[in-house]
């Protein structure tokens, strides 16, 4: 296929799209008020990782003097910067706008944000005790003058920029970090049935003179402003130092990475603005952003309820699995047949009782998991270090590099470590993103396993609203496979061969080409030929021209996809075939599906892969099959309720307009949907 950058989405811009649709949600008046400010928050700590990240990966291509056309999709990685801070300046703007709205209805609901200039008397003194107590003894104070070196500012931290001027033209600057262990919202005493919260940085604007009273100054003034660090990890090359130690130094290391964004309130004035950009040496390569008053909007994710259910979304409790029982044993049920387990909508209870029980039973004699990112306390972790303290073997591999859950993940292999678990710490090269699990069980002089895959973290808190499929399986064949990936992840210099799982870095581009060349064969026969699949992203120029040429012959190609898509669907001659639409809505939507018409046989799997190149190339994934009947054909249902929604699918395009996808059918709306199925099965 001709390369032309018309056949491609560019992934950072594409991505930019996918937190627009994010940014929709904040916008929308059916979404409950208090969720609506919530999705700010998720939109703007979106943005702080896309900066760390991606847009510091551009840098990097464009300060290495490369054009960075091949890598980028056609674009220039100086016209992509530019860009990329073009649209970003659009998207703040229109999150002032959106917030300013959500201000107004949250005075209609009888919750008032007020600022400074609007503290009475009585919310002056709560205020003064409150500062002096709890905000005073944390604060870091950094004053600028010319004979000091500015100190390393933290990455994605906000700071008051602080002005103080006299009539002798001696002007006095400093900042005050807003720490990240003080409380961002400070809920005030109601009165008269209103609620009334602050903002820390108003707090500190109000207290500004108790402050700095050893200043000699006539006027003070304070603007907010934000960094963004690089946030790849370098690693040294001391051959003495364990792989923990080296990531540990690498974590603190990225505290002192590059700035790559610079945000800031776009009323400060211009002899402070020059000020700050000169001492920080920020210049036309880095992104320069003006907002609002207020940064580090991502603190919204955690704003206070005040007991207002009624401006939230409604919690939905966990149902369980049909003839799965909590109170029975897990692998007595698993080894009649397989069971799907689906957070949120199903509890997750059953993966931590399938762990605890494995720890007890005197029967198993081995563990073996992977872990990605685990919750901040882990009903997992701790399962695991009581399963070592009953003398099993526990083997975990664990991922220390998950972006920016490395610290915590350092902290839970050394628990682990300590307890007796044999810890292995991923694959040189290789990032292990698979979520499976394998136990061996003696059962009548023989070792039997049992186990589960999933396409999500083993982490009960994200697990209350990132949606997920869990395979509960005793199926042999295919934890015969499993086994041999942990036996690659000791041993890797052998490539094992799978008979049921696709695996990367090895197989999955070969095996999942040969799925799609099933198809393309059998459109050409003029049989039944269709793909239908779920995932987060998909950036693979290789798998995308495989599409691209299943499209060209006549293989119906249905896509439904969360985050980036480089795909440019519905192109006559090229995609004309292929439709993809975006979920957002209540949950996070984190499934990983493919389904292949088969002739009518479909063949499905659950996946830990994305189709992106890091997924294919760079990563340990495990591609599960599933083999159950009523699985296959819950699967499916569950795909069409998610095709056929109507009220919050958005249709991926060449225009990358985010249109609501709307029709005459009745109203679909995924999440809400599935959740009834669920609950009809389990009441039916």
């Amino acid at each position: 296929m001709t390369k032309d950058k018309n056949i491609y989405i560019n992934r950072e811009l594409s991505w930019l799209q996918f937190n627009a649709r994010v940014l929709q949600e904040a916008a929308d008046n059916d979404v409950p008020l208090i969720e609506r400010l919530r999705f700010l928050g998720i939109f703007s700590n979106n943005l702080d990782e896309f900066f760390k990240v991606r847009y510091a990966t551009v840098k990097r291509i464009f300060e290495a003097g490369k054009g960075g056309k091949s890598e980028l999709g056609g674009i220039k990685a100086g016209d992509l910067l530019e860009e990329i801070t073009k649209i970003v300046i659009d998207q703040q703007s229109e999150s002032l706008k959106i917030l300013e709205s959500i201000d107004l209805e949250l005075k209609i609901e009888n919750i008032q944000i007020i600022n400074e200039t609007e503290i009475d008397a009585d919310q002056h003194q709560f205020i003064k005790n409150y500062f002096y107590q709890e905000i005073s003894p944390a604060l870091v104070i950094i004053v600028l003058n010319e004979a000091i070196e500015l100190p390393e500012l933290k990455d994605s931290a906000a700071y008051l920029t602080i002005k103080m001027s006299n009539s002798k033209g001696d002007d006095q600057y400093a900042l005050i970090e807003i720490s990240k262990t003080m409380d961002r919202f400070i809920v005030l005493p109601s009165k008269n049935d209103s609620n009334y919260i602050i903002l820390v940085d108003d707090v500190l604007r109000h207290c500004l003179d108790e402050i700095f009273n050893i200043f000699d100054y006539e006027t003070i003034t304070a603007y907010m402003i934000k960094i963004t660090r690089d946030g790849e990890l370098d690693f040294d090359s001391d051959l003495s130092k364990s792989f923990i130690d080296k990531l540990s130094d690498s974590v603190k290391d990225r505290k002192s990475g590059d700035l790559v964004r610079f945000v800031h309130d776009k009323s400060i004035d211009e002899d402070t603005l020059t000020f700050l950009l000169e001492r920080m040496g920020i210049n036309d390569n880095d992104s320069i952003i003006p907002g609002g008053r207020y940064h580090n909007r991502r603190d919204y994710m955690d704003f206070p309820s005040l007991g207002r259910t009624d401006l939230l979304y409604d919690k939905i409790r966990p149902l369980p699995v049909e003839g799965l029982s909590l109170q029975e044993s897990i692998f007595k049920t698993i080894a009649k047949k397989d069971y799907l387990v689906y957070a949120p909508y199903h509890t997750f209870s059953y993966l931590v009782k399938f762990l605890r029980e494995a720890a007890l039973d005197p029967k198993v004699k081995t563990i073996k998991i992977t872990i990605y990112r685990l919750a901040q306390i882990s009903h997992v972790a701790s399962s695991l270090i009581n399963a070592a303290k009953n003398g099993k073997k526990v083997t975990v591999s664990i991922e220390l590099r998950a972006r920016f859950d490395e610290e915590a993940n350092i902290n839970y292999a050394e628990q682990m470590q300590d307890a007796g678990v044999n810890m292995l710490f991923g694959v040189s090269g290789l990032k292990v993103h698979c979520k499976m699990c394998v136990i061996e069980r003696e059962e009548n002089d023989k070792l039997v396993r049992y186990g589960f895959v999933s396409t999500g973290n083993f982490n009960e808190s994200t697990a209350k609203f990132y949606t997920d499929f869990t395979l509960l399986t005793a199926n042999s064949k295919i934890l015969k496979d499993i086994n041999k990936v942990f036996n690659f992840f000791e041993v890797n210099y052998k490539i094992n061969r799978y008979k049921h799982i696709i695996t990367s870095p090895h197989y999955t581009k070969s095996k999942l080409f040969a799925l799609i060349d099933t198809e393309i064969a059998n459109a050409q026969k003029g049989k039944p030929a269709y793909i239908k699949l779920k995932m987060n992203s998909i950036s693979s120029y290789k798998m995308i021209d495989k599409l691209y040429e299943a499209s060209k012959a006549g293989v119906k190609v249905q896509m439904i996809v969360r985050g980036l898509c480089c795909i440019v669907p519905g192109v006559k001659g090229m995609s004309e075939n292929i439709e993809i639409i975006s979920i957002i809505d209540k949950f996070l939507e984190h499934t990983r599906l493919y389904i292949f018409s088969n002739n009518n046989d479909p063949k499905m799997y659950i996946s830990s892969a994305d189709w992106m190149t890091r997924n294919i190339d760079n990563r340990v994934e495990v591609s599960c099959p599933i083999y159950d009947q009523d699985i296959k054909n819950e699967l499916l249902d569950l795909y069409m309720i998610c095709w056929n929604d109507n009220v919050k699918a958005r249709i991926i395009n060449e225009t990358q307009d985010n249109s609501y996808r709307k029709n005459d059918k009745p109203k679909t709306r995924a999440q809400f949907d599935t959740y009834k199925y669920y609950l009809n099965k389990f009441e039916g």
